[in-house]
């Protein structure tokens, strides 16, 4: 009886091929490439040459022509950088505009015989201007820069902590405890959120239904903070007055009583009564106003 052999399929698999090793897989057959993933900046185009006679052109048509035809080949970079800015509050229109802008900012400054590469170079340019933007024209409110960083910390730091959209907002203390930030920071931070954009004053109120706005709320000028000033500005001067006229001025002001029973009540004329109360009103408001003056 013809013997029969077998093999396994494990042992038929380790094997080893010509041009192979135990144990490792087998090579790829020619003419395949591994597939990679694409760098954001690999159809950046060959600008080398251009720099290096940019750097030797003196100022004029033709080295501004270069320079142009330069930047218009690495504006597509510039708007993809733009783009990983999107909203937050600004128009991608907007943010290409600054995007460009440090483009140009970057190819003026560009030195090609420091031997990076230029994109190594502007990328960080690129955003760097754009982060710029943000801090300097997109606050509601003026916020130290510090400030501006902290809230940057704790807005990330709330992003990380919060896993799921119905997730409840981390507290102060989780912040800090994830930063290494201290409370205080972590609270300025927070603070610092609501003052990225402002609220309008003419914003109804959450939970108003006839209409209640914010500025229905703020006060308005208070008369009698003004009447305090004067009362107070006024009662030294009073004092310093001859008694005659101090007399007068209370029977008129605070008595309320008129020129002719004051001039009864004195024994002179209600003529004479009125040009000393004109007399010495004027004299304390001239008083008063230098007062104020000095």
């Amino acid at each position: 009886m013809p013997s029969v052999r077998t093999r396994t399929p494990h042992l038929q698999s380790t094997k080893s091929t010509p041009g192979t090793q135990r144990g490792r897989p087998a090579e790829r057959p020619l003419g395949t490439r591994r597939t990679q993933k694409k760098h954001p900046h690999d159809d950046a185009p060959d600008t080398g040459a251009d720099f290096r006679t940019l750097m030797a052109l003196p100022d004029g048509p033709e080295r501004d022509a270069l320079r142009q035809s330069i930047v218009c080949a690495w504006l597509p970079m510039a708007e993809r950088l733009a783009r990983q800015f999107r909203n937050r509050g600004e128009t991608t229109e907007d943010l290409t505009q600054v995007a460009s802008l440090g483009l140009v900012k970057a190819v003026d400054r560009y030195d090609p015989d420091r031997g990076c590469a230029f994109e190594s170079f502007a990328v960080p340019t690129i955003v760097g201007e754009v982060k710029r933007h943000f801090r300097d024209h997109m606050w509601g409110l003026h916020v130290p820069r510090r400030v501006q960083e902290l809230r940057n910390r704790v807005r990330t730091a709330t992003l990380e902590l919060t896993h799921a959209p119905d997730d409840h907002r981390p507290a102060a203390r989780d912040i800090a405890r994830h930063t290494g930030m201290t409370l205080e920071e972590v609270l300025l931070g927070m603070e610092a959120l609501e003052s990225y954009s402002t609220l309008s004053l003419d914003a109804e109120l959450p939970g108003a239904d006839d209409g209640y706005s914010l500025v229905d709320t703020l006060g308005g000028p208070e008369p009698g903070f003004d009447l305090v000033v004067d009362r107070e500005a006024v009662r030294p001067k009073l004092q310093s007055l001859p008694e005659r006229e101090r007399q007068i001025l209370y029977l008129r002001f605070f008595c309320d009583m008129t020129q002719s029973r004051i001039a009864d009540r004195l024994g002179i004329s209600q003529m004479h009564v009125s040009r000393l109360i004109n007399r010495t009103c004027t004299r304390l408001c001239d008083q008063v106003g230098e007062r104020e003056a000095a």
